[in-house]
């Protein structure tokens, strides 16, 4: 990563007052509740102790740390959702987006993926993740389960363990509660061992068992009351010396914390006073299903969630997801669940910032950590102020507040959150002497009982744009196209495409053959997505004449089937059906004779979430039957079937580079293209630089893809429907996933990661199992970064936060100090071009931005020498900075910039 040129610095002789460059966001240190001693430099990984040793504990008001509550946010990454390189920069945004905890679920089916055999290496290397985090002086939250949901295949649970005779899943269960104590002890111990609790002066401050319990509990009736009884006095009995939580469980015993997992939790009570108000799981995006719409989680409703929260007495709160990441190879859950992991979170699932959502959450954590004196000084109840029907005042403080005149000189700790709960109006409201304007749906947050630090509904944070853009490979590609088809994109591509069949139906290997239809997991055991079925059916001379009379065929009918099901006549593909245990019919054309009938099974992640998951299955449950026959049905339910787990090509490896040489493979044809079942394969050059890489099939039907023998995941090009997106999303009112949803009409997911830890510069193999048909001519390899960053931020906007930590007498004056428009590209890229300046009356909105009839003509030139050619930027918006271009009226500085890779950049400028 190339490194930023140090700023420039404006004179006096250039700018009479304050045009502000900085080196990075003003961070405002929460040092109110007492900060740990740290053993190791931050940053640095080692093998611990990361702090001195303290206790963790907890009040009815908060969590203590070292004897201290602590008001503590919490970032949501799960570890094998990314790459191993990637942590630490996820790890370091989270901390420097205001989390003091990162929180993760423990994944059983990637740590024992077969029962009694252990794995913690490369993305499940638990302990290096547990230990980069201590690394940068944060603490963790680990929720061990072991079951965990997560939209994970399986919900975490490893398949084996439906094999276990008697097993049933959480309940009251021996052979099931004795394979959980086993893993969750491995986990406890492992930790313990490698020093990471707190009190061995590691990082780990809470911990989960179960997960969600609550939801189903009475489904098992009162053993299910006797099992999570039972779990918790197990995970007590592990004698970790820190607080265990179950989240979502309102009879959790004395011992035990129950939590919140919701959109809001702020109404949220737990069930006994002496524990704190805990938010395990802050929804601030969702999860998207293949044909179906993205969601998205506006900034500002995720911020007044988070600020009513804190303002009604809650003391921790973990975003889910804060970098959702990537469900590599086959670990996305189901039902249909995509391949990316993205959940519209602050950090997106390539590693960047989603701006405005990131920076205006960082935003609300420096106000929140303001308060932090005042929020933990009350041990009770705040003071309530009713301010109108649907506003109200919550003020902390170590004395009592008189409400009705102003805080300035009475010496009291004090803050106060000021709450617009109305959906649709402005309300002005009378507090502290004065009056404050709130916007509908939104919370205030005043750390001195007076000023206004944040509002959750007026963002100051920048809008950033990401883009998919070809760049250089790295080198001059030296393969020698023997086909190079129309619209090959870009120069990373060799332009040799290679192609094999797969078989349908019975290849070989572990094939074999029983009367009736087994269900898809007992045969598979998850090894693979796919399973076939194939049998024989004999049709007379009198069925063709039959179906020939009426102009009509005989349909193949199954009851249920999960995901997809595919069904093939004498090798020819019929028809397809898609859904969770729908039925299936399919018409069918037979020949007289012998035909052979083939079904495809198909698994798109297996369900993740509910009851009795062991129960679930798979494939096909049900009569199978053929009707339409002249004589009567046909039940071929109960007939002799072949059965053949996975694709011939999987099997074999066909997509490890060590395998090439082993492989059937044939250079590809026009005819080739569009074809089902078809293997494909090429080579490719990496892009130059460090910026993440991203595959477009979006020109591909249904299928697996594999970069250098790594399986990215599942591709889909499954197109969500034409309605249910709004041109435009409000924030107020209440969130729900279908409120503000995006990419109608679209493919769900079209762009693929490739982790750049996976490449290397040159001949890097791409192997594809297309079952539908694509065009991979059509395919396309890409950088992702931020390309064009944009603000708009008023005079009457809020003074810097940096402001306030820069206060060291009181009360001083906040709100003399100018407002500060900010602009940041992505790291290792910087402000190429201003596209946009305005100060004055500016009109629209990021790449839509027109000057209005109020307009300084030096802005342009003013942001420019300012912003270009460094990577971030901050200018104070005021008249002392670009004039007055019209008196007595409000201005705005809107600006829109572009950004681009350092190396693209022309040499900085000295300082001047």
């Amino acid at each position: 990563m190339a490194a930023s040129p140090p700023p420039s610095r404006f004179g006096p002789p250039l700018l009479p007052l304050l045009l502000l460059l900085v080196v990075g966001y003003f961070t405002v240190s929460a040092s109110a509740a007492g900060e740990l001693s740290q053993v190791v430099g931050r940053g640095t990984e080692s093998d611990g102790p990361y702090f001195e040793p303290f206790n963790v504990s907890y009040d009815h008001r908060a969590v203590r740390i070292g004897g201290q509550r602590r008001m503590l946010v919490s970032a949501g990454v799960h570890y094998p959702r990314a790459t191993p390189e990637m942590w630490p920069s996820i790890i370091a945004k989270c901390k420097e987006g205001g989390a003091d905890v990162i929180e993760t679920y423990v994944f059983w089916n990637g740590h024992e993926p077969a029962k009694g055999q252990y794995y913690f290496e490369d993305r499940f290397d638990l302990v290096r993740f547990v230990k980069l985090v201590a690394a940068e002086g944060l603490f963790f939250f680990l929720r061990i389960g072991p079951y965990a949901c997560a939209e994970w295949n399986f919900g975490g649970f490893p398949v084996w363990l439906r094999d276990i005779p008697g097993i049933e899943f959480r309940t009251d269960n021996e052979p099931y509660k004795a394979e959980m104590e086993t893993f969750v002890t491995k986990i406890v111990d492992m930790m313990k061992a490698e020093k990471l609790y707190s009190w061995q002066g590691g990082p780990i401050i809470l911990q989960q068992i179960e997960n969600e319990y609550g939801n189903i509990q009475s489904k098992y009736g009162q053993a299910g009351k006797r099992y999570m009884q039972w779990a918790a006095q197990m995970a007590l009995g592990l004698d970790t010396g820190i607080p265990w939580v179950m989240c979502r469980q309102t009879d959790a015993p004395e011992q035990i914390l129950d939590t919140c997992n919701a959109f809001y939790c702020d109404g949220f009570e737990p069930n006994s006073y002496n524990k704190p108000k805990i938010w395990t799981e802050d929804w601030d995006g969702w999860y998207a299903d293949w044909g179906g719409p993205l969601p998205h989680r506006p900034a500002e409703d995720s911020a007044f969630a988070v600020a009513r929260f804190y303002q009604r007495g809650g003391s921790f709160q973990n975003y889910y997801m804060y970098f959702g990441g990537t469900n590599f190879a086959r670990t996305a859950g189901g039902p249909l669940q995509i391949t990316s992991y993205d959940y519209d979170a602050p950090v997106n699932e390539y590693g960047f910032l989603r701006q405005p959502k990131w920076g205006h959450l960082k935003d609300l954590h420096t106000a929140i950590k303001l308060c932090e004196p005042a929020l933990i000084a009350v041990d009770g109840s705040p003071q309530y102020v009713k301010l109108g029907s649907m506003q109200e005042a919550h003020v902390y403080s170590n004395g009592k507040v008189q409400t009705n005149r102003s805080m300035t000189g009475n010496g009291l700790i004090c803050s106060a959150f000021l709450a617009n709960i109305d959906e649709h109006k402005y309300a002005s409201v009378w507090i502290f002497g004065k009056s404050y304007n709130l916007p509908p749906w939104s919370v205030s947050i005043l750390p001195d009982c007076e000023n206004v630090a944040f509002n959750t509904a007026r963002v100051g944070a920048q809008t950033s744009i990401f883009t998919f853009e070809s760049g250089s490979p790295s080198h001059s590609s030296r393969h020698k196209p023997s086909l190079l088809l129309p619209g090959v994109h870009g120069s990373y591509f060799s332009g040799t495409w290679w192609t094999s069949k797969e078989i349908f139906g019975t290849w070989g290997g572990e094939s074999f053959a029983t009367q009736g239809i087994l269900e898809h997991l007992n045969v598979t055991k998850d090894t693979s997505d796919y399973l076939w079925y194939t049998t024989s059916v004999n049709i007379s001379d009198e069925d063709v004449r039959f179906w020939s009379s009426k102009g009509d065929l005989p349909a193949l009918k199954i009851d249920q089937i999960r995901d997809v099901a595919r069904v093939f006549v004498n090798g020819e593909l019929a028809g397809s059906q898609v859904g969770h245990w729908v039925s299936l019919k399919q018409p069918v054309q037979f020949v007289q004779g012998l035909n052979k009938l083939t079904l495809l099974s198909e698994i798109v992640g297996l369900q993740n979430y509910g009851a009795f998951l062991e129960k679930d299955g798979a494939g096909f449950r049900g009569q199978v039957k053929l009707t339409g026959l002249p004589n009567g049905d046909i039940d071929l339910t109960h007939s002799v079937w072949t059965y053949q787990v996975g694709l011939k090509g999987e099997f074999s490896m066909i997509y490890a580079p060590e395998k090439q040489a082993c492989a059937e493979w044939s250079g590809m044809q026009i005819d080739d293209i569009l074809s089902p079942f078809t293997w494909y394969k090429t080579m490719f050059d990496a892009p130059k630089g460090t910026d993440p890489v991203a595959i477009y099939l979006g020109s591909m039907g249904k299928g697996q893809a594999w970069v250098n023998g790594n399986l990215i995941g599942r591709y889909w090009s499954l197109v969500a429907p034409e309605s249910g997106c709004p041109t435009s999303c409000n924030y107020p009112g209440a969130y729900s996933e279908s409120k503000c949803q995006s990419n109608c009409g679209m493919p769900t997911q079209s762009w693929y990661h490739i982790p750049r830890e996976w490449l290397q510069e040159s001949d890097n193999l791409l192997v594809l199992f297309e079952e539908t048909g694509g065009d991979p001519s059509k395919i396309s390899l890409e950088v992702q970064y931020t390309k064009t960053i944009c603000s708009r931020i008023s005079e009457s906007y809020y003074p810097p936060l940096s402001a306030w930590s820069r206060l060291t007498s009181g009360r001083v004056l906040v709100d003399t100090i100018a407002p500060e428009l900010r602009l940041r590209c992505d790291d290792g890229h910087l402000i190429t071009k201003i596209t946009f300046a305005s100060y004055g009356t500016p009109s629209g909105g990021c790449q839509n931005f027109s000057e209005g009839k109020c307009h300084a003509s030096s802005t342009l030139a003013l942001v420019s020498e300012a912003c270009v050619g460094n990577n971030e930027c901050a200018i104070s918006v005021s008249n002392d900075v670009f004039g007055d271009p019209c008196r007595r009226v409000v201005k705005d500085l809107a600006v829109e910039a572009e950004c681009s890779p350092s190396s693209a950049t022309k040499e900085p400028r000295a300082e001047m």
